[in-house]
């Protein structure tokens, strides 16, 4: 894939405690200007990037981030405010504990319940599992969680934590979940020699802010 091919797997990525608006609609900007898949941004501001960008680039933002234990109950409003305020993608992060707990059926009747309110909008969601912090068994077993939930994408990382995406785990993730779940790679992707690797191991979207930094860069 060419660059102008990778940065459209991009979802151009703002997710700092300190972002300000102006930070906010710079990102939208330069994701119009690379034509990138999306902006993903703080559920604060989805409503001022969805009245700025006026349809020319989706709205990406976040729900129960970064560390995942918000009860279901308020992921699903996170949720269903996230869309009403204009959001085209959620990524969810799931609960962890509860996976480390091995209550594999109340992680997926989570994702199941917040997929409920994208699909009532008729939007998708991405549910970043922080593939760091689980066991190789762990990640398997979220693959078929993930599949049997129904969500449209599954994500390796908040990059919140320890570490972000490794090759090996989207290759695992590309061996272990169904036919119609998508990956998305995010966290430390640094470089267009790496996102095109991803790509190649079966990323369809890219997490990453660094792809459009490298670009303005060279332009």
């Amino acid at each position: 894939m060419n660059r102008k091919e990778l940065l459209q797997l991009a979802d151009h990525t703002l997710l700092s405690q300190q972002a300000t608006e102006r930070e906010i609609l710079a990102l939208c900007d330069d994701a119009v200007r690379f034509d990138t898949a999306s902006v993903c941004i703080p559920p604060s501001y989805v409503k001022t990037a969805k009245d700025y960008l006026q349809g020319r680039k989706k709205v990406c933002t976040v729900i129960g981030f970064p560390n995942g234990y918000q009860t279901t109950a308020v992921k699903v409003f996170e949720t269903e405010d996230a869309l009403k305020n204009g959001a085209d993608e959620i990524d969810m992060v799931i609960n962890i504990g509860w996976v480390k707990d091995g209550l594999y059926d109340r992680v997926q009747a989570e994702i199941e319940a917040v997929h409920a309110a994208c699909a009532a909008a008729g939007k998708i969601l991405k549910v970043i599992i922080e593939t760091c912090l689980l066991t190789e068994a762990e990640k398997v077993r979220m693959c078929e969680v993930v599949t049997a939930a129904g969500a449209e994408f599954i994500k390796t990382s908040t990059g919140f934590s320890k570490a972000g995406a490794t090759f090996e785990d989207v290759a695992l993730f590309k061996a272990h979940v169904g036919p119609d779940v998508k990956i998305k790679a995010a966290g430390g992707i640094s470089s267009f020699e790496d996102a095109q690797k991803f790509a190649e191991l079966g990323a369809s979207r890219l997490g990453t802010s660094r792809l459009v930094k490298i670009a303005k860069e060279e332009a």
